[in-house]
């Protein structure tokens, strides 16, 4: 009963609070801070626990009122109120009790590149790209570009971009994989409908303390940039590569004229793509994990298309099928963000038996 598992909870939310009223931790910092967040983190679903808990309660109440003949009707009338909302409660703490993941309030980067359909692919790069940026200004983020490379035609062969802003990681996480396009290109004289792929990479931002990188662990090249930049480019060694040895890792950046901030660049996608490929493994070695992941975010596994001429979009995990591309294309994301959360929520809920 869903009753029971709550008093783990509330005990654990009043030892704590026993704990920070205490006068030894305020000698402990690196404790009542630690102990601070865990509060924080349990106080929505303590407050719901109780009024659910208190809800059973004058449930059972009412109903022993019912055969009064002075306060009856009105017992009636509020037990109906009570029962009503009574699932809606038990909805609301059963996301509240799931495990957090830990990244959902990273920045994060966002990492495109062209697959399969030569410079069709390039161009949708780019408007995918776009797309993300809509979606981000929505939300009220920040965009920043890292590292592009130009395709022949237009477009990108590769971008990386990142995103700042609350809870990032939590709305963009199952973006990671295939995007199918099938559209007619801007060069075809036919008319006819042409299908190419991208690849999108989903990596929280991670602090020095997450992922530990030894400087004898990088081995670090410098040559001089090419394509556009200015007078610089091709004068000074100003292009960075970092190989992470022990994974093969490899992030080279040249976007900007300070070999400096390029390495600070790499440096920071080396760490975050090291942290996610160490997520992966953790998620392939918790094989029920997965199942929650709506997907497991392998960029080889193809999760979406977009049919321009039907303005289709389909995402193949969950089955959901939109007559709304150009609205999601112009940034309206939440219509194929939502339901895939939504998916993810009901799966975990089940996993964990609630």
């Amino acid at each position: 009963m869903l009753a029971e598992k709550l008093h783990p909870f509330i005990e654990r939310y009043e030892e704590i609070n026993r704990t920070l009223s205490s006068p030894e931790i305020a000698s402990d910092i690196a404790k009542m801070t630690e102990l601070n967040k865990e509060l924080s983190q349990l106080t929505p679903l303590v407050e719901k626990a109780r009024e659910y808990l208190q809800s059973i309660e004058a449930i059972e109440e009412n109903k022993s009122l019912l055969s009064d003949p002075e306060l009856g009707e009105l017992a009636k009338e509020e037990l109906s109120e009570l029962e009503a909302k009574l699932p809606e409660l038990e909805e609301e703490i059963k996301l509240l009790m799931l495990p957090k993941d830990k990244n959902d309030d990273k920045n994060i980067f966002l990492e495109l590149r062209a697959g399969t359909g030569g410079d069709e692919s390039a161009l949708f790069v780019a408007d995918v790209f776009r797309m993300y940026s809509r979606y981000a200004e929505k939300n009220g983020w920040r965009v920043e570009l890292v590292s592009s490379s130009e395709g022949g035609a237009g477009g990108y062969k590769e971008l990386i971009a990142q995103i700042k802003g609350e809870g990032v990681y939590s709305k963009l996480k199952y973006e990671a994989g295939t995007h199918r396009v099938q559209r007619v290109p801007e060069t075809e004289t036919q008319g006819r409908v042409h299908t190419s792929a991208i690849t999108v990479a989903i990596i929280p931002e991670v602090d020095d303390v997450e992922v530990d990188i030894k400087p004898n662990e990088i081995k670090m090249d410098v040559y001089r940039s090419s394509g556009c930049g200015g007078q610089s480019v091709n004068t000074t060694d100003s292009a960075v590569r970092l190989t992470h040895i022990p994974t093969g890792i490899v992030v080279a950046i040249q976007d900007e004229k300070s070999q400096h901030k390029n390495r600070d660049k790499a440096m920071k996608i080396l760490k975050a793509r090291v942290y996610e490929m160490q997520l992966q493994k953790q998620l392939e070695e918790q094989s029920s994990q997965r199942k929650l992941q709506v997907g497991s975010g392998d960029r080889s596994e193809k999760i979406r298309t977009y049919n321009f001429p039907q303005n289709r979009l389909t995402d193949h995990r969950i089955g959901l099928t939109l007559y709304a591309l150009d609205d999601i294309m112009a940034g309206n994301l939440d219509l194929v963000i939502d339901p895939l959360i939504a998916h993810a929520q009901a799966e975990a809920i089940k996993e964990a038996g609630l």
